[in-house]
């Protein structure tokens, strides 16, 4: 199966980060990130429009994709909650966070391009979804839509990951906390590659 989005997702959270989140995606995009999903859901729609901008502009050099998280965004590229229903009109490209079987077959049906699958570690960066899924758990979900494992993943995960049917990696808190995202992204492409 085919990463419609190249072999890594980088997922944002400014709360993570060491420094501006536009200076830790452009570090990442010099490392190597090709793939940003936006989420930052709770901003005002006016601030985070200009955080697209920004990081739009960061990714176009290298021909990379902006992704915006949740629903009632205007963008060619949608990543949804579970719960969140499919936009109207549909965006050219649509994935969806999933956790268990159901979700993964909904995203099946609604012919998502991608499925992100977690928590397949348990993670810092969302205490309280869980249990991890593991390995298993992330092989038993693969199948349907190209899923790209997520949750508490490191470089080390990346083959495993791969082995248990996952396309690539989607991370956020180990980019978004590193003190050298270009390195961190460098390391986890490597691994995926």
């Amino acid at each position: 199966m085919k990463a419609p989005l190249g072999p890594l997702l980088v997922l944002t959270d400014r709360t993570l980060c060491r420094r501006p989140l536009v200076d830790v995606v452009s570090a990442a995009v010099d490392g190597g990130a090709r793939t940003v999903v936006l989420r930052e859901k709770d901003l005002p729609a006016a601030e985070r429009s200009a955080l697209a901008d920004q990081l739009r502009a960061a990714l176009e050099p290298v021909d990379g994709t902006l992704v915006l998280a949740g629903t009632g965004v205007a963008a060619a590229a949608v990543h949804l909650s579970a719960a969140d229903e499919v936009p109207d009109p549909r965006p050219a490209l649509l994935g969806r966070s999933c956790h268990d079987r159901a979700s993964v077959d909904r995203a099946g049906v609604e012919g998502c391009d991608w499925v992100t699958v977690s928590p397949v570690r348990l993670t810092a960066s969302k205490p309280g979804y869980g249990p991890a899924l593991g390995i298993d758990g992330l092989a038993a979900l693969t199948g349907g839509p190209p899923a790209y494992a997520l949750g508490g993943l490191t470089a080390a995960d990346a083959r495993p990951c791969l082995d248990a049917g996952a396309v690539g990696l989607a991370v956020m808190g180990a980019v978004m906390r590193a003190e050298r995202p270009d390195v961190v992204v460098g390391e986890l492409l490597e691994a995926v590659r």
